[in-house]
């Protein structure tokens, strides 16, 4: 095993090493199989684990352990005030656990230190964010022109038994995007980690029962999406389906959830421009726009992978992306000097560098080298900008989910033109425009198709703000008081008075 791992804290180790389980009924358990699976580090390309492979019949159990909790447990009777408070201790403990939890992620997943830990530190804030939404989803009265009088209200109730399924990108933070709500309105889970980032998650579940949130209202079932992903998704007692990932398996997640129509909530892709005028603060637009596109190795369904700057300013803010890109320190997440990590796999890394080859061969002219600089082993990519693109190539086109971006110059600022260039895509999630004309900003941020807009910065990411997209970029929003649409039925009450 690599030296890198001596840098890891006793905790983190101990855990990485030790045996993992799934998480059933507040007990862990293998899997009924038995089966196993590797988990790698994609710095290195080790294995670093291995983790319970659950199935649809690990599934079936953590269904029916979550509708005991929701229906008969201590969860059903609890009062929104001590959800509230059990939600603060869980954010408490994951900042306690800060440093663990973002060594394990830098293994897990390969992204830096520094990012992670910066992660830890929202995912303890969007915790916190929800709970105070417990006490403070309500219906309301309404007044009815039916005859007679009467008295007519609404509640909101928790759906049920949900169903979650995250991605790879942000294992930790995503699992809490999607449990965090939940908790808050009274509904029980069964979680489905990313079969290539499972370690989080199962160190999650061992913090939630330290929190004392009560046995089966998290469960989570480690394995792959062709089978436990599937068996959750069409699973009878599932009451909802939450996923974040592609828009393909988006799609598959859908018709798997047709045998009892339950209720979906779907985070796809992105494709998402970036706009630079030439009134923008030219060093913090270029600094907005690199990170954009190379934040997590580009790993980000909000990425800015589409690049638009104005003719006047292009040069200039094109080589200082660039520039900054053949900057970035690329390697180990556990590297202290580390800036941009490895992509996650490596059928990922052939992927985007098939996309890369593909880019050169219909014509676009590559720009820029980051060296990798002895990086051995992994799933490095480097930083890579291409220019003289077209609207047919695959990268410009296409999801590539790499730190791989396509810059195009323009020569006007007719509103209407520059939203249809925004809008040339089958998905909605992000647009960026750096401008300091609140004017032109306004107008062009009310015609771009997406489900968020930054103005003089890259995806403003607070537990405030709903996300979600147009289009084929998902259904619903996560975030916000609008999430808690997604976990809650509305009923109706009519009584009369007569």
């Amino acid at each position: 095993m690599s030296t890198i791992y001596e840098t890891l804290g006793a905790q983190s180790a101990n855990f990485i090493r030790g045996t993992h389980r799934l998480l059933i009924g507040g007990r862990w358990v293998d899997a009924q199989s038995g089966s196993m699976f590797d988990v790698f580090d994609p710095g290195t390309g080790e294995v670093v684990a291995r983790v319970a492979e659950g199935d649809a019949a690990d599934i079936d159990l953590a269904v029916q352990a979550a509708r005991r909790a929701f229906e008969t447990g201590d969860w059903a009777k609890m009062k929104p005030a001590d959800r509230t408070r059990l939600m603060f201790r869980l954010a408490d403990l994951l900042e306690h656990h800060g440093d663990e939890l973002a060594e394990i992620e830098a293994v897990d997943n390969g992204k830096p230190l520094s990012v992670a830990r910066r992660g830890i530190a929202g995912t303890a804030e969007m915790l916190r964010y929800m709970a105070g939404w417990a006490t403070k989803h309500n219906g309301e009265s309404v007044n009815v022109s039916v005859p007679g009088e009467w008295h007519a209200y609404t509640t909101r109730e928790p759906v049920g038994v949900v169903g979650q399924i995250i991605p790879w990108n942000f294992p930790l933070s995503m699992a809490i995007w999607k449990i965090a709500p939940a908790l808050a309105t009274g509904c029980t889970v069964v979680l489905k980690p990313a079969e290539q980032t499972p370690l989080n998650a199962l160190r999650l579940g061992q913090i939630i029962q330290e929190a004392g949130i009560p046995d089966g209202v998290v469960n989570i079932v480690t394995g792959f999406g062709a089978t436990a992903g599937a068996a959750l998704a069409a699973h009878h007692g599932v009451d909802k389906i939450a996923f974040t990932g592609s828009t393909e398996t988006g799609k598959r997640i859908v018709q798997a959830a047709l045998g009892n129509l339950k209720k979906v909530s779907l985070e796809l892709g992105g494709k998402s421009p970036v706009f630079v005028f030439p009134d923008a603060k030219l060093d913090l637009a270029t600094a907005g726009a690199a990170n954009a596109i190379f934040f997590n190795s580009g790993q980000v369904c909000s990425a800015g992978s589409r690049l638009f700057v104005h003719k006047k300013v292009f040069d200039q803010v094109v080589e200082g992306v660039v520039a900054y890109g053949d900057k970035l320190k690329v390697g180990h997440g556990l590297a202290p000097d580390s800036q941009i990590g490895p992509l996650i796999s490596s059928q990922q890394k052939k992927r985007v560098e098939s996309y890369i080859r593909n880019g050169v061969e219909e014509g676009a002219r590559r720009i820029g080298q980051n060296p990798l600089r002895g990086d051995g082993g992994g799933y490095f990519v480097p930083p890579t900008v291409f220019v003289d693109t077209t609207s047919s190539m695959s990268i410009y086109r296409e999801e590539i989910f790499g730190p791989v971006v396509c810059a195009m110059p323009f020569d006007d600022a007719d509103v209407e033109r520059i939203a249809a260039e925004a809008n040339d895509t089958e998905l909605g999630l992000f647009a960026g425009i750096w401008t300091q004309n609140l004017s032109l900003a306004h107008k062009l941020a009310r015609r771009i198709k997406a489900g968020s807009v930054s103005v003089n910065a890259h995806m403003v990411n607070d537990p405030a703000l709903p996300f979600g997209g147009y289009k084929q970029s998902g259904w619903g929003r996560e975030r916000g008081r609008e999430v808690l649409d997604l976990y809650t039925s509305i009923k109706s009450v009519a009584i009369n008075l007569d």
